[in-house]
């Protein structure tokens, strides 16, 4: 997995691609906590991820509890095999997408 990561003002935007799962899960963890502190708006770029598991699931679940009492979180551009995952996971539901 590859993150990209651009910040302007209190905005971040984050490019994930290739597979967030177990294995990459925690890199996406520890790169984003670092980068969070004073940022309002997060926006995540999901339009080269291919893959999305529980463990990654569970950030993206962290990122929205913690947006949602700073800010916000917006999910770009899920493939059709990622946005089945938040369709039967309920996540699309929880998660504010833009397809």
């Amino acid at each position: 997995m590859e993150i990209t990561t651009a910040k302007n003002d209190t905005a971040l935007n984050v490019g994930i691609i290739g597979r967030l799962d177990t294995t990459t899960a925690p890199q996406l963890e520890r790169e984003l906590n670092d980068k969070l502190e004073d940022i309002t708006e997060l926006v995540l770029d999901c339009s080269e991820l291919e893959y999305i598991s529980s463990a990654g699931l569970r950030v993206f679940l962290g990122l929205h509890k913690l947006m949602m009492e700073k800010g916000s979180l917006l999910v770009l551009h899920p493939n059709d095999t990622v946005m089945e995952i938040f369709q039967v996971t309920g996540f699309d539901g929880i998660l504010n997408i833009e397809k």
